[in-house]
């Protein structure tokens, strides 16, 4: 069957190599998961899957598909399978919104939970399908999933922590009618019950109100004048009174009615109080923040009492906020206090619940830690499991801890110690089988590799006795030649980091992951003041790289894809000890 292609945005042909290098998500989809969200994983991807190729034959055309589609659509345990539904998702949603997400948009996954992926995927599937077939509207084939997903990120992660973190198990039917304010009505009042219900929580809830009134007068102050105040004005200000709450609300709305109009909002305005005192006294703070923003005190008046920024963020978020704080340890003490801060905020808080910290017992120090720690024995060390990208010799007594061990029969395990982070043999290790054996395995997992140790080399093909390399220098004990003296570089030269390095690529050679590529070192990383390249040692091999042709009058070289450090790549008047040179495929 012939099928159709459409054309995707510059950039598009990328995103599958985006999204495995991103997400790592190379997972088997079998099996459930908690009852939380999704029960059946397998059949929830094909599910979507499913209704993603339903969308796109009502947006592109039956059969029409973008050229880079992956047509993955039947094979739900293939280890690509949950990357490439992400992937044609983004190009549908390319197509459908002319390359601009709606808001809510969750996007790239930065989660190696599959289950949160799929959840987002579905999640992102039903904004593009609002676009294209119309909101609450669906065709009678259409799969779906729990009304959860529909939800803002927030609030399915609101759902998350209190259902992983405090075994809160939710009562909501999913054919409620307001499903995702209902949800959170429930979520919230599980946050009461679990985190606010506390005596001193509780004890600070007059004087939270009594603040917004205090910046609600110096409001009113500011914008009508001292003491002057619109007919109906209650002013409470007793703490102890059994209306400061209600009496707050009303002079708060009959401000906003009188500066901005009546029945004129922002529009994230929350127009009615929760029963709870402590959300009711979020709700009036959230709004008297709002109403500060409309009109335009970007700079609050003098003596504002509303200094915690976490109160100008939404309840939600806040809730979600507190939970974190509980359960992982979450603070926001870093962040600036200024108008990015609730946007960090949620950041920070909807990342740890979706990536939760791993719980290691007593510590780095306690004994059980200690049993993953061991020594290499002149261990191959490689930058991927499969062991296709030599990194270099690991001396013998050098000392690691060991995080994950490969797949069946394979004793290849990811270690990281001191300026690297690798795979190794455990066989050239001191690290016993049956530790090796405890290891979790890397299914659903992707480590980040590096390895900036004096040591590294590469990354290049493993090195056999008879092929050069490392170990035929090792073999052949000759000594390299002396590296430049780099004390007298740095005295002479100013040093600069690796993207100050200005790379021109000239060819690829995919069957070595190398370029051919001429260099240029500049003043800044703007790269627009630069010069030449006129000499690159290699100091693990203890040789100069030779000059393979000459391009515009710079030379050219021949360099590995990625990172590589432990060089001297010099120009007239700074240098630089490292590169990095891209794959093509997310150049």
């Amino acid at each position: 069957m012939r099928v159709n292609t459409v054309s995707v945005p510059q950039g598009e042909t990328s995103m599958r190599r985006y999204a495995l290098l991103l997400i790592s998500i190379l997972l088997m989809v079998t099996g459930s998961t908690q009852a939380q969200q999704i029960g059946n994983l397998g059949g929830f991807l094909f599910d979507a899957r499913a209704d993603l190729e339903r969308a796109a034959n009502e947006a592109l055309g039956d059969g029409v598909r973008p050229e880079t589609w992956t047509f993955n659509i039947n094979n739900v345990n293939s280890a690509t399978y949950v990357a490439d539904l992400w992937f044609d998702n983004e190009q549908l949603a390319a197509s459908v919104f002319s390359g601009q997400r709606p808001p809510g948009w969750i996007g790239a996954p930065v989660t190696k939970e599959v289950q949160v992926v799929a959840r987002n995927i579905r999640h992102d599937l039903e904004l593009t399908a609002t676009q294209v077939f119309g909101p609450g509207t669906r065709p009678e084939d259409w799969r779906g999933s729990s009304p959860l997903f529909v939800c803002d990120r927030t609030v399915m992660n609101l759902v998350r922590v209190l259902q992983n973190a405090y075994s809160v198990t939710f009562a909501t039917a999913d054919e409620t009618a307001n499903y995702c304010q209902a949800i959170v009505n429930e979520a919230q009042d599980n946050t009461l019950r679990i985190v606010l219900s506390a005596d001193d929580v509780q004890a600070g809830v007059p004087d939270a109100v009594l603040s917004v009134r205090g910046d609600l007068e110096r409001l009113a102050d500011e914008e009508l004048g001292l003491n002057n105040r619109p007919l109906g004005w209650v002013g409470n200000k007793d703490r102890n009174s059994p209306t400061l709450i209600s009496d707050n609300y009303l002079d708060l709305e009959l401000l906003a009615d009188t500066e901005i109009g009546a029945g004129q909002r922002p529009p994230e305005w929350l127009p009615t109080l929760p029963g709870a005192p402590i959300f009711a006294a979020r709700y009036l703070r959230f709004n008297i923040e709002l109403l500060a923003d409309a009109l335009g005190y970007n700079t609050r008046p003098r003596g504002w009492q509303g200094v915690n920024p976490v109160g100008r963020c939404d309840v939600v978020l806040q809730s979600l906020f507190n939970l974190t704080t509980g359960a992982y340890g979450l603070s926001a003490d870093s962040l600036p206090a200024d108008n990015t801060f609730c946007g960090q905020l949620s950041g920070q808080a909807n990342a740890i619940t979706e990536n939760p910290p791993v719980n290691e017992g007593e510590g780095s120090g306690s004994t059980e830690a200690d049993r993953f720690v061991a020594e290499a024995n002149y261990a191959f060390s490689y930058l991927d499991s499969a062991a296709s990208q030599y990194m270099g010799i690991m001396p013998k007594g050098t000392q690691f801890k060991a995080w994950y061990r490969n797949f069946g029969d394979s004793t290849m395990m990811f270690v990281s110690g001191d300026q690297f982070a690798l795979y190794i043999d455990m066989r050239w290790t001191t690290l016993p089988t049956e530790i090796f054996d405890r290891l979790p395995t890397t299914e659903g997992v992707k480590p980040l590799t590096f390895c900036d140790a004096s040591w590294c080399n590469g990354p290049g093909p493993t090195p056999t006795p008879t092929g050069g390399g490392a170990l035929q220098s090792l073999l052949s004990a000759g000594t390299p030649p002396a590296a430049p003296d780099l004390t007298q570089e740095q005295t002479e030269k100013a040093q600069v980091s690796w993207n100050y390095v200005r790379v021109t690529y000239l060819l690829d050679n995919a069957a070595t992951r190398t370029a051919q590529v001429a260099l240029e070192i500049c003043s800044d990383t703007t790269q627009s003041d630069c010069e030449p390249v006129i000499r690159v040692f290699d100091k693990a091999l203890g040789a100069e790289k030779p000059v393979l042709s000459q391009f515009n009058g710079l030379n050219v070289y021949e360099f590995p894809y990625g990172y590589t450090s432990n060089l001297l790549i010099e120009g007239a008047t700074r240098f630089s000890q490292d590169v990095w040179i891209s794959d093509p495929t997310i150049r």
